[in-house]
């Protein structure tokens, strides 16, 4: 049995809409009455696409109205708004202005955005710069579309300070992936030292045997928390924490950590 998290902590719940094997709307109605927010994870390929139709925004924005539901969208992981050419570059800000304007209905609490690197790695390109200069364009594009505070940059394999005069300079947000920072060895404490105040949502994720995405007892209960503690601060009321997980098992283990640290925050306070 799930535990009933919803309105209990001091900042908005969410998981993501593929924790049961079904499609966007069973998840949400099976997740409605658990959580605070759903992250709507779409994706955009040659070959797939699961942007919802305007029937399911419909029903997605019902459901939202029925249950105080919040949702953050996080924009494909498959698009490169850095790309030196510019058809690439300008299918990704297509891509991104097709998805917010018809998720725009359900007003989301966030949109997540990767700024893909042209390689993996700690230097995501030969020209840092120019991959810099690009990105920057394509985000400024964007903001023409969705206000700024509500677009996430979200950590990814390289230095975050690559892209932070980015969000600092365009009014952006970070949404702050937790799981990526310990896969790539950095310190997610001295990361949310860094970055604390301009983070909106906050993926958490943990790591098992070199595999992210599984329940967050899996993490160090220390850190576990010291980071519950740090988001339910003042104005948290204003943030997304997202179990960013994607099997029942792993969300069922990662509730009932949450639920046993609410309750023994409980009894110390």
């Amino acid at each position: 049995m799930v535990p009933m998290l919803k309105n209990r902590l001091p900042f908005r719940l969410g998981t993501t809409s593929y924790v049961i094997p079904d499609d966007i709307i069973p998840n949400v109605r099976f997740l409605a009455n658990q959580v605070d927010d759903v992250e709507i994870v779409l994706f955009e390929s040659t070959g797939f696409s699961n942007i919802p139709s305007e029937e399911t925004v419909r029903a997605l924005r019902g459901l939202a109205a029925q249950h105080d539901l919040t949702y953050t969208v996080h924009l494909p992981i498959d698009i490169h708004t850095g790309h030196a050419e510019s058809g690439e570059r300008h299918r990704a800000i297509d891509v991104c202005r097709r998805i917010i304007a018809r998720m725009g209905p359900l007003e989301p609490f966030a949109y997540v955005l990767h700024l893909v690197g042209d390689r993996r790695g700690d230097s995501p390109s030969d020209d840092i710069p120019r991959w810099q200069a690009l990105h920057r364009d394509s985000v400024q594009s964007l903001i023409q579309e969705v206000p700024p505070e509500k677009l996430c940059i979200e950590n990814l394999d390289y230095p975050f300070d690559l892209t932070a005069d980015i969000v600092h300079d365009l009014g952006l947000s970070n949404c702050t992936d937790i799981g990526h920072l310990l896969l790539c060895g950095k310190d997610p404490r001295d990361h949310l030292n860094r970055h604390f105040a301009e983070t909106r949502v906050f993926h958490l994720h943990g790591i098992e045997n070199g595999v992210d995405h599984r329940s967050v007892h899996h993490l160090d209960v220390d850190f576990l928390h010291y980071l519950f503690q740090r988001i339910s601060g003042n104005s948290s009321a204003d943030r997304v924490l997202t179990l960013e997980i994607f099997r029942m098992e792993d969300f069922l283990n990662s509730m009932n950590w949450i639920a046993g640290w609410l309750d023994e925050n409980k009894r110390i306070s």
